[in-house]
């Protein structure tokens, strides 16, 4: 349809070229390397491609990274890699296509990581660990993340993308007014006489950041809510790289694309943790994933006019669209071949991240707790938008629905029932946290 409300009449041949591209621009090729170097042994990595879910009488294939930088200890991050994948996929319903499973995803991870985090916390260890976590499925690209380990974009076209979000105190104001009106405390160390050194901390505890898994010595007001984007990349690709805060507190996101760009991945995440090392030493452990995303070549409609030149690494390493001459002009029908932003969430409250237009029967299971997954029966969920500020908007008997130990979670976390740890009874912090 024109901008004036004419019709226009699309041609079988286009349509059937459209098909076709649309085919196989959504099974891209995934390559992908990592790297790292130690110091505390606390940085772990997740690496999963060629995942299948069955589709109808079919199969979708998606792949899966992840890179969990431990602290204070190494058991936040091993539970969190070897539990948080199959914790966001049950939280999906089984019988989705794959739009909506895409479109499932957002609230999946939240779910998902809310579960890793309360499940872990009754282990009672007080070890904690950043998350960046990653789906891939056809071109869309899926981002999770707490703490500061970082995931970043650089498109065929060129240009950088942030995927992830900093959860640092140090530069996240709006985290330091949460957690402040939550109950915590935020400041720096003091070494005695008014003096202050160091990086904004939270207290008790002590962590700089605001957003975890584990940590259960700190208090819930430091949430594993994590921030979440989704974009769908062009037909020619990109590249994706993940490192921990080791890479990120030595390079920028220019300088660590500059320094490999040309490198296939497996030689580009080591040659990014060599640059890293060298420009401050090894301080922490540094970790790097790469991940490129290579579409095949789109057939797409021939064009008049002279091809726009690739921008950015990928030059060489992607094919480009034909720029042939037609009688026939079909740019009309073809979408725009560029990275889109389909989702970007970033609060950390539950009511939020739950909310949804979309059908609530294709994004959440009837009877089911939201969160942990657990079966309730009719009557026993405490609804998500119980106690919301705006009761007419958002009604106490909607959905989604969560557990009484979910719905305990989510209020400790939004400072609506005192942590004990907080006050300073850490000695029975196991049981009476133990959901």
């Amino acid at each position: 349809m024109s901008s004036k409300g004419e019709h226009h009449t699309v041609p079988l041949s286009v349509l059937l070229k459209r098909e076709l591209a649309s085919e196989k621009i959504e099974k891209p090729e995934i390559l992908h390397g990592q790297a790292s170097q130690s110091k505390k042994g606390e940085d772990l990595t997740l690496l999963k491609t060629e995942c299948q879910r069955v589709v109808g009488d079919g199969v979708s294939i998606y792949s899966v990274f992840g890179l969990f930088d431990g602290h204070n200890g190494s058991a936040a991050a091993i539970y969190a890699k070897e539990n948080l994948l199959n914790n966001v996929l049950s939280a999906i319903p089984s019988d989705l296509n794959r739009d909506e499973w895409i479109a499932a995803l957002p609230r999946a991870l939240v779910a998902g990581f809310v579960k890793t985090d309360k499940d872990f916390q009754q282990k009672a260890q007080k070890s904690g660990t950043t998350v960046t976590f990653v789906i891939i499925e056809g071109l869309v690209v899926t981002v999770a993340s707490v703490g500061d380990s970082r995931c970043i974009l650089e498109p065929s076209e060129g240009g950088i993308y942030y995927l992830s979000a900093d959860h640092r105190l140090e530069t996240n104001e709006e985290e330091v007014v949460r957690i402040t009106t939550s109950g915590g405390e935020v400041g720096r160390l003091n070494t005695g006489g008014g003096a202050e050194i160091g990086p904004l901390r939270c207290w008790p505890g002590g962590l700089c950041l605001s957003r975890s898994i584990g940590d259960m010595d700190v208090g819930e007001f430091i949430v594993p809510v994590p921030y979440v984007k989704q974009v769908k990349l062009s037909t020619a690709g990109g590249r994706l790289i993940i490192c921990s805060d080791g890479v990120w507190d030595s390079l920028s996101a220019e300088a660590a694309l500059d320094c490999s760009r040309g490198m296939s991945p497996e030689v580009a995440a080591p040659h990014i943790v060599k640059e890293a090392v060298q420009a401050k030493g090894l301080r922490d452990d540094t970790t790097c994933i790469v991940i490129d995303i290579l579409a095949p070549e789109k057939p797409c409609a021939p064009l008049t006019q002279s091809k726009k030149p690739v921008k950015g690494m990928f030059k060489s390493m992607f094919r480009r669209k034909s720029a042939e001459s037609s009688s026939y002009n079909e740019k009309d029908y073809m979408e725009p071949d560029v990275v889109t932003e389909l989702c970007e969430e970033g609060s950390a409250m539950l009511s939020e991240r739950f909310d949804t237009k979309y059908p609530l029967c294709n994004m959440f299971k009837l009877f089911t707790c939201a969160v942990c997954q657990v079966e309730m029966k009719p009557g026993e969920g405490v609804s998500i938008h119980e106690g919301a500020p705006n009761p007419g908007k958002l009604r106490p008997w909607d959905g989604p629905f969560l557990c009484l130990s979910c719905q305990e979670k989510k209020e400790a976390m939004e400072g609506k029932r005192t942590s004990d740890l907080a006050a300073g009874v850490t000695n029975q912090f196991s049981c009476i946290f133990a959901f």
